[in-house]
């Protein structure tokens, strides 16, 4: 037997802007508290759902709402084996307590996105897996989907599916496991994950150094992380006219201060604070109205600003790869940007603000006719968080 709400309390309704309050007060709110309720959640449904985890990031999407804030809770943890097993609801403060506890992290690094939305809402593991979450660390350790070992998800058709399991080897069949990391809920609600946890260094040194322009920072990001000093996170913000370019080293107490001082020495860098909450979280950006992602090849990001307005504000992140960019017209940022991505190669996805136009890169035709083929295997109805990656 399934739980289902049927609408929000009234005080918390009018609480809402009255465009959402509109969209709420005429939709059903769902929070089954099983597996087994979302399977007949999704098999009872008679138009779109908009899949919601702790609602962070406020992406509206058609339909009546299936909240997954019900399955929390960790259903096993061995540090030992630095594996965990846990439902997609369960807040990602629950999580991190639970590994600090054994002196252990996620080390994908998932950011925050309140802080550079200004939403509320909590944060929760299965967002983190759903939108392929990466911090500053992705240069060394990779994404999310790359220290995903297991998922069990509900695909459009009420299906319950599991794939991969609690080691890190999948040899056979499809891998599910990566395929639904980055998904955004449009081919399966997720009801639990399993992931690999490592542990937290004794150490973690910053160095800085100001440069002139972009392309400074990339060849100055580019030789740290070419170095033989195993950099865990190379970023620049705009500053003076130029950059502040971030190194980090992590490891061993003396491990981290021998590479410190040599990389100093190097390539002639200063000791800096540490900044990597604020540039995970894309702080910088957050009074901005428009904010745009860039995916490029760390090379090309000197191209990408020098073909945008002056005024564009600028974070770059994994040596250059990842771009963030803040500007006033959120649909004039995201156009220009996916012009010059089109060009390059690149990606861009529009973050922040009321786009005109699709947020996410069009897709060449023959990746288009792959996305719109596992859509209609995994979710034939289409009821699935629709237009959301649109």
């Amino acid at each position: 037997m399934h739980r289902r709400n049927t609408g929000r309390p009234e005080a918390a309704l009018e609480a809402l802007p009255p465009n959402l309050r509109d969209i709420f007060g005429k939709k059903k709110m769902m929070t089954p508290q099983t597996e087994d309720d979302v399977a007949q959640m999704v098999r009872d449904a008679q138009g779109p759902l908009r899949v919601r985890g702790g609602d962070t990031r406020g992406v509206m999407s058609e339909g009546d709402t299936l909240s997954t804030a019900g399955l929390s809770g960790m259903t096993l943890y061995e540090p030992g084996a630095l594996t965990l097993v846990v439902r997609a609801g369960t807040p990602m403060t629950d999580v991190e307590a639970a590994l600090a506890a054994e002196n252990q992290r996620l080390a994908f690094e998932p950011l925050d996105h309140r802080v550079l939305l200004g939403t509320t809402g909590t944060p929760t593991i299965g967002g983190a897996v759903a939108v392929n979450a990466a911090g500053p660390r992705r240069i060394q350790v990779g994404a999310c989907r790359d220290h995903l070992l297991g998922v069990r998800f509900v695909d459009g058709g009420g299906q319950i599916i599991k794939n991969g399991g609690r080691v890190m080897k999948n040899v056979t069949g499809y891998d599910l496991v990566k395929l639904l990391a980055g998904s955004h809920g449009t081919l399966g609600v997720l009801t639990e994950v399993s992931l690999k946890v490592l542990p937290q260094p004794e150490r973690t040194a910053t160095l800085t150094a100001h440069v002139a322009d972009a392309g400074a920072a990339v060849a100055l990001m580019s030789q740290a992380l070419g170095s033989a000093f195993d950099v865990t996170g190379a970023a620049a913000l705009q500053e003076d006219g130029g950059f502040r370019v971030f190194v980090r080293l992590e490891g061993f107490d003396a491990s981290v201060r021998y590479r410190a001082g040599r990389l100093r020495d190097a390539l002639r860098l200063d000791d800096g604070d540490d900044p990597w909450a604020e540039l995970r979280d894309v702080a910088v950006l957050r009074h901005h109205a428009g904010v745009v992602r860039v995916s490029v090849r760390p090379s090309q990001a000197p191209q990408v600003l020098a073909r945008l307005d002056d005024d564009v504000a600028v974070q770059m992140d994994w040596g250059g790869g990842l771009i963030w960019l803040g500007g006033d017209d959120a649909t004039a940022l995201l156009r220009a940007a996916q012009a010059v991505c089109a060009d390059l190669g690149g990606h861009a996805t529009g973050i922040k603000g009321d786009f005109a136009s699709p947020r996410f890169q069009p897709e060449p035709a023959a990746v288009a006719a792959i996305s719109a083929g596992l859509r209609a295997k995994f979710d034939p109805r289409g009821i699935l968080n629709p237009g959301v990656m649109g």
